[in-house]
C-alpha cells in the first residue's frame, strides 16, 4: 500500500496545441469522477513519468491541481507513442474514499517449484494480473504469488489460494487456474531428407537394378 503519493498538476485550455505542450515539458491530461466536473489539465513530463514508473496504475495519488485544491486520484488511462513508448496522454479517475472501486492489479511470482527445478517442467502462468475490488485507501501496486507450492505436474495454485490482504476481494472466477507446471516435452529426433540430387541417383541405380532383374527373367534357357 501507498502513502503521500503527491502529483501537481496544472489547468489547461481544451484548444490548446497538444504538440507544443509536450514540447514544452507537459503532458495533456484529464481529470473526472465522483464529486468533480470533468477537468483538463496538464502535468510535468519529467515528475510524472517517474512516479509511473515506480508505481504503475494501481496507486492512490494526491493529485495537487494548481496548488489550491487536491484530489484523490487513480489512473484510469494511459496513452504511448506507439514507437517510443512515452505517455502521450493520461486520465485521472478522482474517488469516493468511502467506496469500494475495482482495479486490475499485475501479479508478481516469487519463490521456486520443485517440479521445476527437480523433474524439469515448464512454468506457466495463465494469469498475470487479476481484478481486486477495495477501498482506495486499500489499494496495492501489485499481488506476490509464492509458486513453491508447486511439486508435481499435477500441482497449480488457483484464485482460491490466494492469500489476501485485509480488505482485498478478488473479482476471478475462484477456479481460475493462476500458475501451474507442464512436463518437458522430449524432443523427436529429426530425420533428415536426402538432398534431390541423392534421390535422383537413387533412383537411377534401382531402376538399373529392376532393368537386370527383367531381363534375366526373359532371356530363355539353352537347351
Amino acid at each position: 500500500m501507498n502513502k503521500d503519493i503527491k502529483l501537481s498538476a496544472k489547468t489547461r485550455e481544451k484548444s490548446g496545441n497538444a504538440g507544443k505542450l509536450r514540447s514544452a515539458g507537459f503532458i495533456p491530461a484529464a481529470v473526472y469522477g465522483s464529486g468533480t466536473e470533468n477537468r483538463n489539465i496538464k502535468i510535468e513530463k519529467n515528475q510524472l513519468e517517474k512516479i509511473y514508473a515506480r508505481l504503475g496504475e494501481t496507486s492512490l495519488i494526491d493529485l495537487m491541481v494548481d496548488e489550491k485544491e487536491t484530489l484523490k486520484v487513480i489512473i484510469k488511462d494511459v496513452q504511448k507513442d506507439p514507437v517510443r513508448n512515452h505517455i502521450v496522454h493520461i486520465d485521472f479517475y478522482v474517488v469516493d474514499m468511502k467506496k469500494p472501486i475495482d482495479v486490475m492489479v499485475p501479479l508478481h511470482f516469487t519463490g521456486e517449484a520443485k517440479a521445476v527445478k527437480e523433474l524439469g517442467g515448464t512454468l506457466v502462468t495463465n494469469l498475470d494480473e487479476v481484478e481486486i475490488r477495495c477501498l482506495p485507501g486499500d489499494l496495492i501496486e501489485s499481488f506476490s504469488v509464492d509458486i513453491s507450492p508447486l511439486n508435481t505436474f499435477d500441482d497449480s495454485i488457483n484464485i482460491r489460494d490466494l492469500k489476501l490482504p485485509a480488505g482485498i476481494e478478488v473479482l476471478n472466477n475462484a477456479d481460475d487456474v493462476v500458475v501451474s507446471v507442464i512436463m518437458p516435452v522430449e524432443e523427436v529426433p529429426e530425420v533428415k531428407e536426402a538432398p534431390a540430387e541423392e534421390k535422383k541417383e537413387e533412383g537411377k541405380e534401382a531402376n538399373k537394378e529392376s532393368g537386370k532383374e527383367e531381363k534375366k527373367e526373359g532371356k530363355p534357357e539353352k537347351k
